[in-house]
């Protein structure tokens, strides 16, 4: 199935590794010229030869952080400058200060500070700046990455979950003002992927893993290529009347009656 990415300029947060860099890859092999974003400037240049040499896309790495209000200003200006136009904008974001607690756990209000910056402030930030570029085109795709613990709270996740819930309430206001701009706006709430990646605190145990599994009805943890997939399927032209949604890839965890530990 042709997309229709090809020739559309797509902006991806947190590209620099894990999910992030996935997405951009999977919407490379689509087509798509691709700007990068995230505070690696090495990994950034990286992804973006591997982008341009694979699949002869333009790349274009900006180096800043959702945190800083300058570098989200200069982000939209170099892509306005180097393309004069956005299509596509998918916001992902590092993740809540580990390691994650009980609920009464989580007392420390530097914590919760930290947690609403990276999760809800810097995408209300991100999409402040993407929805007047594409405005001017009438068309565009806005698809953040939230998390399936909205739907079915986690054990351990109130920190994550509390503001993954904000981010979900604030794009579906947003759906309902710019669709007649012509723009989409969704989320894709994966929970219980594959993150080998992981390194130290982030990593899980094999018996961590294990009572993951049992959290699906499919009995496996999903891939990172089954997220990619369906944050491409909403970045598609086949996908212009959905908006305000929030899709999970989560392996049915939320619809399931299943213990969740």
């Amino acid at each position: 199935m042709d997309l229709g990415l090809s020739g559309r300029v797509a902006l991806v947060t947190a590209s620099s590794g894990g999910m992030g860099r996935n997405i951009a890859l999977t919407l490379a092999r689509e087509g798509a010229d691709i700007v990068l974003f995230a505070r690696s400037a090495d990994k950034l240049s990286e992804l973006a030869g591997t982008l341009e040499g694979e699949h002869g896309v333009r790349a274009l790495p900006v180096t800043g952080s959702i945190l800083d209000a300058g570098d989200i200003t200069r982000l939209y200006a170099t892509i306005k400058e180097t393309f004069g136009r956005l299509d596509v904008a998918v916001f992902s974001t590092g993740r809540a200060p580990t390691p994650l607690r009980a609920t009464l756990d989580e007392t420390e209000r530097s914590r919760w500070d930290e947690s609403y910056e990276i999760l809800l402030a810097g995408i209300v930030d991100l999409a402040l700046g993407a929805a007047p570029l594409m405005t001017e085109n009438k068309w565009g795709r806005m698809i953040t990455i939230t998390s399936a613990s909205v739907a079915r709270p986690m054990p351990h996740h109130a920190l994550s979950t509390v503001f993954r819930a904000g981010v979900e309430a604030y794009m579906q206001h947003l759906s309902g003002e710019v669709g007649s701009a012509g723009i989409t706006v969704n989320c894709v709430a994966p929970a219980l992927i594959d993150a080998a990646h992981r390194e130290g605190s982030g990593a899980y145990s094999e018996a961590q893993l294990a009572a993951r599994r049992r959290m699906t009805s499919l009995n496996r943890l999903g891939t990172q290529e089954e997220v990619c997939g369906v944050v491409a399927f909403l970045a598609s032209v086949q996908a212009g009347f959905v908006t305000g949604e929030s899709i999970r890839v989560d392996g049915g965890m939320a619809a399931c009656l299943l213990p969740a530990s």
